[in-house]
């Protein structure tokens, strides 16, 4: 008889909160977000309300997109996804250049290298890069109109 061997899955519920140090718990979406029509499901600290506390899975998954974060993290996280929006949806780097320029940033693997993995520290980092990026482009773009105004 062969021995199959198990795999081994990461067990969520056994997380505990960074904040507070309590459990967390697998649940709907429902009663934390305004909306919930697409039943998100998140893992959230079992002392919510108090500690605000969770994150949401990947849709049809238990796998959760980062770490638990609380309602100043999540600002941070949301704050950092929408300046690299800006510099994929100008043309300044693709998504996949932008994921290793993270991780050259925060000199980290590019396995780690995801907004929802980041902490204040690091994603405050990558605000901050990410607005000198965009102030450096903008300005390059108005240096070059001067010039050409300039020409003609």
């Amino acid at each position: 008889m062969k021995n199959k061997k198990k795999k081994k899955g990461m067990n969520y519920t056994s997380m505990k909160c960074p904040y507070c140090g309590s459990t967390v718990e697998y649940r709907s979406a429902e009663g934390i977000y305004k909306d919930n029509h697409k039943n998100v499901m998140l893992y959230v600290c079992t002392n919510y309300p108090e500690c605000d506390a969770y994150v949401r899975v990947h849709e049809g998954t238990n796998k959760p997109v980062g770490t638990l974060a609380n309602s100043k993290l999540r600002a941070m996280r949301l704050e950092a996804h929408k300046l690299l929006d800006k510099i994929q949806n100008k043309g300044i780097m693709t998504k996949n250049e932008c994921y290793q320029w993270i991780a050259n940033t925060i000199m980290a693997p590019l396995s780690q290298a995801h907004i929802g993995y980041l902490g204040e520290y690091y994603c405050q980092i990558v605000i901050d890069e990410c607005k000198k990026l965009l102030n450096r482009k903008r300005n390059f773009y108005k240096s070059k109109k001067i010039y050409q105004l300039k020409v003609v």
